[in-house]
């Protein structure tokens, strides 16, 4: 099954409803609730740093019996250092998004600390895109 919502930047309104759309369509199939909340942290995080660092993006899911891949794909200003974005703490988030409780800086550590596979490839002045692969460690024949 593949699923693919549209992300609108700086759109703090819409803010959750791709993850969340995603995270009932895990819970309608029958996935173990350990991977949902895996799969729910990774997404809403994904979505979270394109509404607030993009212009635009898109969230992809393909569902398997045996994984959850998700991309994250934006227009946006890209990242020009990986390694410092990935400090827990560490964000660019303006200060109007941070008054009104986002961009702590925990995005990506949260992204990497809940995916079995996280990639990023980023283009300044192009933007970001991540894949997220996470497993289904259950027996995936029980779904």
């Amino acid at each position: 099954m593949s699923l693919e919502f549209t992300v609108e930047g700086k759109n703090f309104l819409a803010a959750g409803e791709a993850s969340s759309r995603l995270k009932h369509t895990l819970q309608h199939i029958g996935f173990p609730a350990p991977l949902i909340r895996r799969v729910a942290v990774a997404a809403y995080e994904a979505e979270m740093n394109m509404i607030i660092h993009a212009d635009r993006g898109a969230l992809k899911a393909e569902i398997t019996p045996k994984t959850v891949t998700i991309w994250a794909e934006d227009e946006g200003p890209g990242i020009p250092n990986i390694e410092l974005a990935m400090q827990e703490g560490y964000s660019t988030a303006p200060d109007y998004i941070r008054e009104m409780g986002f961009g702590a800086g925990m995005g990506l550590p949260n992204i990497k600390k809940c995916t079995d596979i996280f990639e990023i490839n980023t283009t300044i002045g192009v933007g970001t895109k991540l894949k997220m692969v996470i497993f289904n460690k259950q027996d995936p024949g029980s779904l």
